[in-house]
């Protein structure tokens, strides 16, 4: 078995080995030149890469006499090859350590420095700056920056001129946190998740020293790995928000909220019909965005009710008449579906957090009926 010990993952278990599995089902002729890349750019250090390039690419031979001495201390045990090593590492990959930043040293254990504080908002955008220009010197902002050669003479996109079009501002590149007012910023956040894309291969090209050239991308795993690696930026320095992982506004600023929440936003958006789907996407991205407004938030309690709505007979088939009513009694009574003289309109805001929550742990629940109902039908 591998000593895991020393390794360090940089990027999220799952990420890692969907990466390796891709590599080991492509049974490409040049995987190792692949998976050398992959864990140069997964762990933490050297070590995983550079005992992975230790390794032999195959067992020895039964019948070379130069194997058979070589394989002797060991009787028959195994040897440990390159392809075995790799796949016992993708098999144990939960077992691996995720890298944490250091423990405290001994300024922050005195009191002379406060670790672990909200980091202020330019050190933010400094560590994001950073996180943009590793991306960068790994060849994920190549499919829309280009990258230099010294045998290609073509004329580069300029990154200026494809930020620009992209958030309307100008001068954007090369990156300068400095300056960036908060709607920049967060712009920028949102921008990079959309040009990120990660590179599978790379070739080194030593003609007057020209460096790595970079091939094959994917945004797939690329903006996995993006929206894992500001999340917990923003998470460190205290920020209330992150990139959704899925539904309509992947990609985009959201309000942070509890785990449990999170999950049941997972849930709803897993549902088979695409309609449903669709419709509890749109709800979720519309009200859960950065700069969601009153009505806004309404609007989407109202496109929750509709499914809700839809589901009556069932529901009713459940709970019983007049429990069913209930459900739709507060978005019709306080103004949020039908907005008249008889409805109470003076109530916290915070009411429309309870009711959307409630309304999509009901979409949720009914969808879990339904397809009990089909089940046993």
């Amino acid at each position: 078995m591998i000593d895991l010990s020393s390794y360090e993952l940089v990027w999220p278990a799952d990420l890692f080995a969907a990466e390796a599995g891709h590599i080991v089902s492509s049974g490409r002729r040049d995987w190792t030149t692949r998976a050398e890349w992959l864990l140069t750019e997964a762990f933490q250090g050297s070590s995983a890469c550079s005992d992975f390039e230790n390794l032999p690419a195959a067992a020895p031979k039964a019948d070379d006499p130069w194997g058979q001495a070589e394989a002797a201390p060991w009787g028959n045990v195994p040897v440990l090859t390159q392809r075995t090593w790799f796949h016992e590492l993708i098999n144990r990959v939960k077992e691996i350590r995720q890298f944490t930043e250091p423990r405290p040293y001994w300024p922050h254990r005195k009191g002379l420095a406060a670790p672990g504080t909200p980091a202020r908002p330019d050190s933010v955008r400094l560590s994001f700056a950073r996180l943009v220009m590793e991306l960068h010197a790994n060849g994920y902002l190549v499919e829309h920056f280009g990258e230099e050669c010294v045998d290609d003479d073509r004329e580069l996109p300029v990154p200026a001129e494809v930020l620009e079009l992209r958030l309307g501002v100008g001068q954007l590149w090369p990156l300068k946190p400095q300056e960036w007012d908060e709607d920049t910023f967060f712009g920028l956040v949102e921008v990079f998740h959309d040009l990120v894309s990660r590179p599978r291969n790379r070739t080194y090209h030593s003609w007057d020293q020209c460096g790595w050239h970079h091939q094959e991308f994917h945004t797939g795993p690329a903006r996995v790995l993006y929206r894992w690696r500001v999340n917990r930026l923003f998470a460190g320095a205290g920020l209330h928000y992150r990139l959704a992982d899925e539904g309509e506004d992947q990609g985009r600023l959201v309000a942070v909220t509890d785990d449990a929440r999170a999950d049941l936003v997972h849930r709803a958006l897993a549902v088979a019909d695409p309609d449903i789907k669709q419709r509890t996407a749109h709800a979720i991205a519309l009200y859960r965005s950065r700069s969601a407004s009153v009505e806004e938030k309404r609007s989407a309690i109202i496109a929750l009710a509709g499914i809700l709505e839809e589901r009556r007979d069932l529901i009713r088939a459940e709970l019983g008449k007049p429990d069913d009513g209930a459900l739709f009694q507060i978005a019709n009574k306080f103004e949020i579906r039908h907005r008249d003289a008889s409805q109470l309109e003076d109530y916290d805001p915070a009411f429309l957090d309870w009711i959307f929550w409630w309304y999509l742990a009901t979409v949720d629940l009914t969808t879990t009926l339904a397809t009990r109902q089909q089940a046993d039908g």
